[in-house]
């Protein structure tokens, strides 16, 4: 079993207020963690566990029996409520305490009290349940791990923090390739090591998902799950990075083509494909793996699946759109963006990125062509897709947009305290802007903090078919 912690922005501040005391003396709190588990990592091919922050929740002021800058001790009334709470919504409870002097390690004293409430829990919620213990080392360094039985606990792979930025807390690195010096020279090796242990998904190949497959096998990416259900085309030769005139008469799918391109580059990139469309349940294990996808989809109903995924299970999604719009002279519009989905920012329903209908539109479409064309005829729908202008410039450059945007939730590059929930281009004036956006008050999506975090549940993130 392979563990991964992950904490929306605004837990760790959370934990960080609770646990710091200002007389040096230890402190505990309550995590509620969803589960995202992993039938078997696309790479590793093994079991994955990620735990995803869902709620915190301080310990009762009165349940504290003693602490000192070395030890915290307090009542097991609310850890049972804790209990309680947890087997009845699916949730894993966690104890959190922290470490004033520093130290990252778990003492012996912790190994032995976690192990007695671990034993509380399996009492009361059966002997499959887990619990999480989350420590803070300091002022600002979390370590996680598992207890899974009663006799050793399962430390963390990876335990980082999902907001403005993308901050990993030590955790496992991949190995710097040695092509990728120059790269180093800017942003150092330890980003380096850190792409190649990142699992990205890209959800879309075709101009833009082909460019962006490229740049971040380039950039260093160890691991890219490419999601796709179509082939090469003809008309995609002039914008489709990889695609050759044989794979288009061979009618080669678009993912095999882009795995074996980036293959050849000797890099060392590990690449999962998925033909098929991104809702069906064969392609969740290698969805749920990523820490990290990018949404090159031009569909509406696949755009608000990925809305959804990132609220539900931390993973930052970074869409991305071309518009050019040609008027009867001139073009009216020739725009790039890149938006971030993360919990707390504005989502793609509350941008006007998404219409729900259209969605609904599509799925028809996909799923019962025959009521779609008869639905059309009867007007209950729009009709049918025009294609729209593509530039193989343009739609590397917003690639490029995009890429950029995950270095900069990395290393911060631009000193600007992290990412933009969005960024607009104008191609056809040379300039860019963060574009604003409020969250809607009723939004399903962003007004549910429920939502956020909150891991497996049945039906799958709560969608009804």
């Amino acid at each position: 079993m392979q563990l991964d912690v992950i904490l929306q922005a605004r837990h760790a501040d959370t934990l960080r207020n609770l646990l710091q005391r200002p007389d040096g003396i230890e402190a505990s709190a309550y995590v509620l963690f969803g589960r995202n588990t992993v039938r078997m990592d696309p790479w590793s091919r093994r079991r994955r566990l990620r735990l995803v922050s869902h709620e915190i929740i301080p310990v009762p002021a009165d349940d504290e029996i003693s602490a000192s800058a070395r030890h915290v001790t307090w009542s097991t009334a609310s850890f049972v409520s804790l209990c309680r709470r947890s087997a009845e919504q699916g949730l894993v409870p966690a104890i959190a305490h922290s470490h004033p002097a520093g130290v990252r390690a778990f003492s012996r004293q912790d190994d032995t009290n976690e192990r007695d409430l671990y034993r509380l829990l399996r009492n009361r919620n059966g002997a499959e349940a887990i619990m999480a213990s989350v420590l803070l080392a300091g002022g600002d360094y979390f370590m996680a791990r598992g207890w899974f039985d009663d006799k050793e606990p399962v430390a963390a792979d990876i335990v980082r923090s999902v907001g403005s930025r993308l901050l990993y807390f030590g955790g496992e690195a991949g190995t710097s390739n040695a092509a990728l010096v120059r790269q180093a020279l800017l942003f150092g090796e330890a980003v380096n090591g850190r792409l190649a242990a990142m699992r990205v998904g890209v959800v879309g190949c075709g101009g833009t998902g082909s460019a962006t497959a490229m740049l971040l096998a380039r950039l260093g990416i160890g691991q890219l799950a490419l999601f796709d259900d179509d082939i090469v085309e003809t008309s995609n030769l002039n914008r489709l990075h990889g695609a050759r005139r044989a794979d288009a008469d061979a009618m080669r799918p678009k993912v095999e083509v882009l795995a074996r391109e980036i293959t050849g580059f000797g890099l060392g990139v590990r690449v999962h494909t998925h033909r098929g469309w991104i809702e069906a349940e064969a392609a969740r294990d290698a969805l749920k793996a990523c820490d990290v996808i990018f949404g090159c989809t031009d569909d509406h109903a696949g755009r608000m699946f990925l809305n959804r995924l990132s609220h539900f299970y931390l993973i930052p999604v970074i869409d991305m759109g071309l518009a050019i719009e040609p008027a009867s002279a001139a073009m009216r519009d020739m725009s790039a963006r890149v938006t971030v989905l993360t919990p707390g920012a504005p989502c793609l329903a509350c941008r006007g990125v998404v219409d729900p209908r259209i969605a609904g539109e599509e799925a028809l479409r996909r799923e019962a062509p025959e009521d779609y064309e008869r639905q059309k005829r009867e007007a209950y729908v729009r009709g049918g897709q025009n294609p729209a202008p593509a530039v193989v410039t343009f739609t590397t450059e917003t690639a490029a947009l995009a890429v950029n945007e995950l270095l900069q939730g990395l290393t911060d590059y631009r000193g600007e305290g992290g990412w933009a929930w969005e960024r607009v281009r104008r191609l056809d004036r040379g300039i860019e802007r963060k574009r604003g956006a409020l969250q809607a008050p009723h939004c399903p999506i962003c007004a549910r903090e429920d939502y956020w975090g909150r891991g497996d549940m049945d039906p799958f993130m709560d969608r009804i078919s």
